[in-house]
């Protein structure tokens, strides 16, 4: 157990901006509702899956909707919570600790505001371990729980309360009424105890996404390289460096959608690179052999060529000068129900999932 304080919100913002893969809403929007919190209610108690008592309630507390979207549709306060206390009247009982759904973005930090204002610890895990764009893609639905009773509030003081069979269910709906509410909303799922969350949820992410922070924030004073040094850190792959000549976004059925087209530079000069997103980056080609470099459920990350800071999808601009990376994602994520629940045919890309260091093997094979 210990305390997050401003300092470490600057570091988990951050990092969860790189994990988040360009989703997971505006990391600069949680990390200021986070400081306001903490500023007000105090210091968040942040704690590991070892302290839960297996009867424990532990809730995820997000955003859902268009990151497009949540950039200028901030929650209020009273929206922040209303989901958590809708659910706690629901159930009968009370929260004992709050987490993240997604290690991403400002759903990294939305909790971490929540649980100031409710007094309760945030739990140092997260049920992607990166960020994913439907509420399905998550290991607890991998390991066969259902969403539950599922909450959803926004700022005009809507909340609503439903049952969805299925995770898939859950997303089919709550996507539809988060269109309705303005295309953002918040979202309470999966509330479950100690001892299945102990069993499914991918551990210490918010300790990871401080440390990522860290590395980037500490680079840069100490003149190193940063995104060599997040590559070290992360077991990760440089993909490309370009620049941005070509960005396509729209928002429909709930999602940012999109493709940014890189022009290669230095040592991938005369080189084309294409991402595809849905909220996250998805899917990164090369755009001369029309061959995957990494794909879903593996983390793309798109990072300013200098500074090594994430860049969102919703951030990206032309002419961005930018280095594309890959991590390898968990390993709940390579197993066939991953695959088949937010793999590359899911999303209607025709390729079939490789990890990211068997493609590094095959295009240093190429290059060789």
């Amino acid at each position: 157990m210990r305390y997050l304080d401003t300092e470490e919100i600057e570091n988990i913002a951050i990092g969860a901006a790189v994990l988040g893969t360009g989703g997971g809403g505006d990391p600069y929007i949680g990390k200021m509702m986070a400081i306001q919190a903490i500023k007000k209610y105090g210091k968040v108690k942040m704690i590991t899956i070892d302290e839960l008592e297996d009867d424990d309630l532990v809730v995820p507390v997000s955003t859902i909707g268009a990151p497009t979207v949540g950039i200028e549709k901030v929650a209020s306060e009273e929206e922040l919570t209303a989901s958590l206390d809708m659910l706690e009247k629901v159930l009968g009982k009370k929260a004992k600790a709050i987490m993240p759904i997604e290690i991403g973005g400002s759903n990294s930090l939305i909790p971490v505001a929540a649980a100031a204002k409710k007094g309760i610890p945030v739990l140092d895990a997260d049920a992607m371990g990166r960020a994913f764009p439907e509420a399905q893609m998550v290991t607890y639905h991998l390991d066969g729980h259902s969403p539950g009773a599922v909450t959803m509030s926004d700022e005009k003081g809507n909340t609503l309360l439903m049952y969805p069979v299925d995770g898939q269910w859950s997303e089919r709906f709550a996507r539809a009424i988060t269109i309705q509410m303005g295309g953002s909303a918040k979202m309470c799922d999966y509330a479950l105890e100690g001892i299945h969350v102990k069993k499914s949820v991918i551990p210490n992410t918010l300790t990871l996404a401080e440390d990522i922070g860290k590395i980037i924030r500490g680079s840069r004073k100490n003149g190193l390289n940063p995104v060599k040094e997040l590559l070290n850190k992360m077991q990760g792959y440089q993909l490309f460096q370009g620049k941005a000549i070509d960005i396509r976004r729209r928002i429909q059925d709930g999602f940012t959608r999109g493709e940014a087209l890189l022009e290669g530079i230095r040592d991938d000069k005369d080189r084309k690179l294409r991402l595809f997103f849905q909220n996250e980056h998805l899917l990164a080609l090369d755009e001369d052999t029309n061959e995957p470099v990494a794909i879903t459920p593996d983390l793309i990350a798109v990072l300013d060529l200098e500074t090594g800071a994430p860049i969102t999808t919703e951030g990206m601009k032309y002419g961005a000068r930018v280095v594309v990376v890959a991590f390898p994602c968990d390993a709940k994520w390579r197993t066939p129900k991953g695959i088949e629940t937010a793999g590359p045919s899911y999303f209607g890309y025709p390729y079939e999932y490789q990890p990211v260091e068997q493609l590094a093997e095959k295009r240093k094979g190429c290059l060789a």
